[in-house]
């Protein structure tokens, strides 16, 4: 079932953060009526939580070009300079605020909207006579109550960020984590800023090994500088630090490698407690201080905490479509149909082909999961990913097909990878160009920035 403007109900989109805003003015720009659930008071609340952030990503690669239209079409908005890099704040308040006030957007956003489940109108996941023309249902948690909405396709959008992944390094949350939770932290915490108090003059565990664990390292070593008494401690459940260091001067983002660059000038200046290979098994408290204790009986313990900050990834709320027809890979948890081209045990670095509508689908017609959401638990997903995403499943949805299978981005040449193997040679880096995409069509290619791509006849490669 194609969904056109004349159908009777809208197109559901959960989440207004980049993705999910993005989502809905590639729809309005066909003609399709929407109406947007945002769990938050504020759209993008992911991204608010973390607003003192400065991005790695210029704005070139945070903005979505029929948004860009849009904007400009209604408020004569300038975009911003593409090579600055916002925070997340700037993102929000240059961006997403304006698009949110569109006038074809602004009266079909509810923001402290919650959706809690989504199923199809009569029909429960057992029946399948007439399930594909059944409207879908969404429950929703608004500020006065439970209400339903029906929709003619649902879009989740909804990320990861605000489902952390515990610390116990089985997955599950360590032994004491949840009774030592007021001294703890998920994410990105404003360390430099709000919630400075809560970390000078002590001493900070970070555990983790991805980009947002380098940037809590390296603002508790800002803060560290201004006081001799803060002290950092550091523990990572791998042995190779080299893959947290990045593609340093060679990284086609600059900031991005600007991270480990000053990570391992940190480590060389002996001012962080580095612990390697070790996962987090408990928690004890003894005097308002924690211990954290590793699965390796003969590590150890780190002592003497007196907060620590778990940066050790997101998961995806799949509770929200129990009653849907989807299917994710029981690794990833994410979309089954591409989570090869993005699985952290088997490639180098968390980058992917340009993927659309195919790639995205579930067995559950009209329903995708996009942006963050579609990667599961895998990390180092990219704003620009994200909008190619949005752009050809509305095309989609709109029954055009050409346009929908026709997907391409522009990354910077080391693409999303968030390191390098260890002696691997960044200026071979291409990490959205793999050598074999079976399940992308020829015209899919990614394009390393200043670099041209051929797409061999009866081939479906990504050649670069």
């Amino acid at each position: 079932m194609q969904i056109t403007p004349r159908q009777l109900h809208p197109v559901a989109i959960i989440g207004a953060g980049p993705i999910g805003l993005a989502m809905a003015a590639h729809l309005i720009s066909r003609g399709i009526a929407i109406e947007i659930f945002e769990s938050g008071d504020k759209i993008a609340a992911n991204l608010e939580s973390y607003r003192h952030v400065r991005l790695f990503s210029p704005w070139m690669y945070n903005i979505d070009s029929c948004a860009a239209m849009l904007l400009q079409d209604e408020f004569d908005w300038k975009r911003p300079a593409a090579d600055v890099l916002p925070t997340a704040g700037e993102v929000i308040d240059d961006y997403l605020l304006p698009l949110s006030r569109l006038a074809k957007i602004a009266p079909f956003l509810h923001r402290k909207a919650q959706v809690m489940s989504v199923s199809r109108d009569g029909l429960d996941k057992l029946k399948t006579k007439g399930r594909d023309a059944a409207a879908f249902v969404l429950r929703v948690q608004m500020a006065n109550g439970i209400e339903e909405f029906r929709a003619s396709a649902v879009i989740d959008a909804s990320g990861t960020w605000s489902q952390p992944a515990p610390l116990g390094g089985n997955g599950l949350p360590a032994l004491g984590e949840i009774d030592n939770a007021s001294q703890i932290s998920y994410g990105m915490p404003d360390i430099l800023g709000q919630a400075r108090a809560d970390y000078l003059g002590k001493k900070v565990l970070v555990v983790g090994a991805g980009h947002s664990a380098v940037g809590n390292l390296l603002a508790l070593a800002e803060l560290a500088e201004h006081d001799h008494t803060t002290h950092i401690a550091w523990a990572l459940r791998g042995q190779d630090m080299s893959k947290v260091f990045g593609a340093g001067e060679a990284d086609g983002l600059p900031a991005r490698g600007a991270l480990g660059i000053r990570l391992r000038k940190l480590i060389d200046s002996g001012r962080l407690e580095v612990h390697l290979g070790f996962q987090v098994r408990s928690i004890s408290r003894q005097a308002g201080r924690l211990s954290v204790h590793a699965s390796n009986a003969d590590l150890p313990a780190i002592t003497q905490i007196d907060r620590i900050v778990s940066a050790t990834g997101a998961r995806p709320n799949l509770g929200i479509t129990q009653e849907l027809r989807t299917q994710h890979d029981p690794c990833l948890e994410s979309t089954l149909q591409f989570a090869s081209l993005i699985d952290p045990n088997e490639h180098r670095c968390g980058s992917v082909p340009p993927h659309g509508h195919r790639e995205l689908s579930h067995p559950e017609i009209n329903f995708y999961a996009i942006g963050a959401k579609s990667y599961g638990r895998a990390p180092n997903f990219l704003m620009a990913t994200g909008y190619e995403q949005a752009r050809s499943v509305a095309a989609a949805l709109a029954g055009d097909v050409l346009a929908a299978d026709t997907v391409r981005i522009e990354l910077p040449q080391t693409g999303v990878c968030s390191a390098l193997t260890p002696g691997g040679d960044a200026s071979n880096t291409w990490g959205c160009c793999l050598p074999s995409t079976p399940k992308l069509a020829a015209s899919s290619c990614c394009v390393p920035s200043g670099f041209a791509t051929v797409a061999p006849k009866k081939s479906t490669a990504c050649a670069c």
